[in-house]
C-alpha cells in the first residue's frame, strides 16, 4: 500500500492531505487568522471556581474562558482525588496545556498534566512513568525500548527526569536517535520552565508547531513514500526540521513546483467538497448519510439500488461491509469526533454481524485518533467514540445557514402565508390602520396572489382594509415584514 502526503500552503491556509493508493484519507486545515491551540502551554489565571461541576474557568487569554476539570489537576503520585475547590481558588496563577480547542459555544479544554511531543518520545515533566504505545505490540521490543531509555537517563545523569511516552514511530528506534529526542524535550522543558517563573498571567508560554511540521512529526509512517510541498519557502524549513530531528525520511521530501495546483492534480479539491456532503455514495449502489449533531454524529446506511444477486441477506451483508469500510474512512476524512451511531441495515444472522464489526475495527486501525467500539444495542446500532481535539472539517469550512439558522430545513411558503394572516389579524386588532403592505420573497408573494388568493379576499373583508404585497428579492424564505399604509 503506497501512501503519500501532499502539503499545499498559501499566505492565509496551510492544507495537508493523507493519500493512499490514490484515495484521500485525510485532510487538515488550518488557517493563518485561526490556528489551533491544541498543545500549546499557557500560565492562565482562574477566574471562576464551580463546585457542582468539579471544575473550573481559566482565562489564558482567549476570548472565552478554557475549562478544566479537577480530575485534570495534577496530584502528587499517590495521592487522592481532591474537590476543586481545594486544588484551585479564584486569582490563582495556574500552568496548562490546551487538550480540545474550542469547538462551538464550548471553550478551550484544559489539564496541568504537561506534556511536549517530539519524533519518538512525548516527555511529562510532572510524572516519572515510562510507557509504551499500545500499537507496539512486540513484547520483546517493548522492554527494549523502556531499557533504551532507562540507560539514557542514566547515561546522561538527569535528576528529576520526568516521564516519557514512547511513541509508535520508536518502534525499531536506535538509542542514539532516543537519546536526541531526549536532550531536545528536556532543553525544551528548561526553556519554558525558566518562562514560568518570569511571565505573568494570562501568558503563552510554549506554542505547538504549525501543521506543516506537525504533520511530519505526527503522521510520517514507514509507509509513506514521498512527502510533496508545493512551497520553496516551507520545503526549506521542512528540510531543515528533518536534518535536525528526523534524517531518515529527508530522502521522502520533494519540492513541488508544477503550474497545475498540487491538490487539482490528485482530485483531492474534488473529494473536500464530496466530504461536505450528507450523502455518500457506495460503488455497490448503495449509500450512507452522515448527520453531525451538537450530542453526537448519526451515520445510516440504506442498500438504494443495490439489490445483490442471491437474496436479501446478502444484498444487505455486501452493502454492511461496504459501508463499514467507507464510514472508517469518512470518519478519518472529516474528523468526526465524539460519539458516533450507526445504523448498519439490520442482519439476521449473527456472523455476518461479527464480520461487519470486525471490518469496521480493522479499518479503525489506521485512523491516528483513539476510537473506541462499545459494541451493538439493542436496535442493532453500533455505538462508538472517536477522540474529538481539534474542530471537524465542516466546522473548519462552513458556518451554520443564514436562512435556515443551521436546521437544515426551510418553512414552506405555504407556512409562511399563514403566519403573515396571523400577524395581520394582530396588526389590525392593536393599530388603525388604512390597510397593509406585506414584503416577502418571491415564492411567498406568488403563492398569496394564486393559491392563497381566496384567503387573501376573505382576510381583507374581515378586517375591512386592503392588503398589498411587494417582492423584496434579498428576503430568504422565512423572512418577511407588514407594513401600516
Amino acid at each position: 500500500m503506497s501512501e503519500e502526503i501532499l502539503i499545499n500552503i498559501t499566505p492565509m491556509e496551510s492544507r495537508v492531505a493523507v493519500v493512499e493508493n490514490g484515495v484521500l484519507q485525510e485532510v487538515h486545515v488550518e488557517r493563518t487568522q485561526r490556528r489551533g491551540i491544541v498543545g500549546n502551554i499557557y500560565k492562565g489565571k482562574v477566574v471562576r471556581v464551580l463546585p457542582g461541576m468539579q471544575a473550573a474557568f481559566v482565562d489564558i487569554g482567549l476570548e472565552r474562558a478554557a475549562f478544566i476539570h479537577a480530575s485534570e489537576i495534577s496530584l502528587r503520585e499517590g495521592a487522592t482525588l481532591e474537590t476543586i475547590s481545594a486544588l484551585v481558588h479564584e486569582g490563582q496563577s495556574l500552568v496548562v496545556q490546551v487538550t480540545k480547542d474550542p469547538i462551538g459555544s464550548k471553550g478551550a479544554r484544559l489539564t496541568t498534566q504537561l506534556s511536549i511531543p517530539s519524533r519518538y518520545l512525548v516527555y511529562m515533566p510532572r510524572t516519572s512513568h515510562v510507557g509504551i504505545s499500545l500499537k507496539i505490540e512486540d513484547e520483546g521490543e517493548r522492554e527494549r525500548l523502556k531499557q533504551v531509555v532507562a540507560d539514557c537517563i542514566a547515561a546522561e545523569n538527569i535528576k528529576d527526569a520526568g516521564g516519557f511516552i514512547l511513541r509508535t514511530a520508536a518502534e525499531g528506534a536506535g538509542a542514539d536517535e532516543i537519546l536526541m529526542d531526549i536532550r531536545y524535550l528536556r532543553r525544551l522543558w528548561d526553556q519554558i520552565g525558566a518562562q514560568i517563573k518570569t511571565v505573568g498571567a494570562p501568558t503563552e508560554i510554549y506554542e505547538d508547531l504549525g501543521l506543516a511540521l506537525r504533520t511530519l512529526r505526527d503522521l510520517v509512517n514507514p509507509k509513506i513514500e514521498k512527502i510533496r510541498i508545493d512551497s520553496r519557502e516551507t520545503f526549506q524549513k521542512t528540510t531543515q526540521f528533518v536534518a535536525e530531528l528526523m534524517p531518515e525520511i529527508a530522502d521522502r521530501l520533494e519540492h513541488y513546483p508544477g503550474e497545475r495546483p498540487i491538490f487539482d492534480l490528485y482530485g483531492v479539491e474534488d473529494e473536500i467538497q464530496r466530504a461536505l456532503d450528507r450523502k455518500v455514495p457506495l460503488k455497490s449502489g448503495g449509500y450512507l448519510v452522515v448527520d453531525p449533531a451538537e450530542a453526537m454524529t448519526t451515520i445510516d446506511v440504506n442498500t438504494g439500488a443495490f439489490v445483490g444477486h442471491r437474496n436479501l441477506e446478502e444484498t444487505i451483508f455486501k452493502t454492511n461491509l461496504e459501508a463499514a469500510t467507507a464510514i472508517a474512512r469518512q470518519l478519518r476524512l472529516r474528523n468526526i469526533g465524539g460519539i458516533i451511531i450507526i445504523d448498519f441495515i439490520d442482519m439476521e444472522d449473527e456472523e455476518h454481524q461479527r464480520q461487519v464489526l470486525r471490518t469496521l475495527e480493522k479499518q479503525l486501525e489506521r485512523d491516528h485518533a483513539k476510537t473506541n467500539i462499545i459494541g451493538i444495542t439493542e436496535l442493532g446500532l453500533v455505538q462508538m467514540t472517536r477522540k474529538r481535539t481539534r474542530e471537524s472539517l465542516e466546522q473548519v469550512l462552513c458556518e451554520p445557514c443564514s436562512c435556515c439558522q443551521g436546521r437544515g430545513k426551510l418553512k414552506t411558503p405555504e407556512t409562511i402565508c399563514y403566519e403573515i394572516f396571523r400577524e395581520i389579524l394582530r396588526e389590525a386588532r392593536a393599530y388603525q390602520a388604512e390597510g397593509y403592505r406585506v414584503l416577502a420573497n418571491q415564492k411567498v408573494v406568488d403563492r398569496l396572489l394564486d393559491e392563497e388568493s381566496g384567503n387573501v379576499a376573505e382576510l381583507e373583508t374581515f378586517i375591512g382594509r386592503t392588503i398589498r404585497f411587494q417582492v423584496e428579492s434579498m428576503y430568504s424564505q422565512e423572512q418577511y415584514d407588514v407594513v401600516l399604509l
